[in-house]
């Protein structure tokens, strides 16, 4: 968690609370492949469910639930707002 702006990554946010997206760490195409699907900074996300051990996560964003693997969700940075 990056303390001084409370940013953290997407799978450190518990199930039932949102976040504000700020950024992606990655790379252009993983960028591009995020907004795709509506992942772009300023969206409020939710996180649904966490699966288990190293499953993936459900998010719900602007109305649309998609499932993201660990790895991915990590590299997505959200200010958490810790609302249901």
């Amino acid at each position: 968690m990056n303390s001084d702006r409370g940013e953290m990554s997407l799978i450190e946010v518990e199930d039932g609370q949102t976040g504000i997206i700020v950024s992606v760490v990655g790379g252009k195409n993983l960028t591009k492949r995020l907004a795709d699907l509506g992942l772009v900074s300023g969206t409020e996300i939710k996180v649904i469910r966490k699966a288990l051990f190293s499953g993936p996560l459900q998010v719900e964003v602007s109305g649309s639930r998609l499932v993201l693997g660990r790895g991915l969700a990590s590299k997505i940075m959200v200010l958490s707002n810790g609302r249901k």
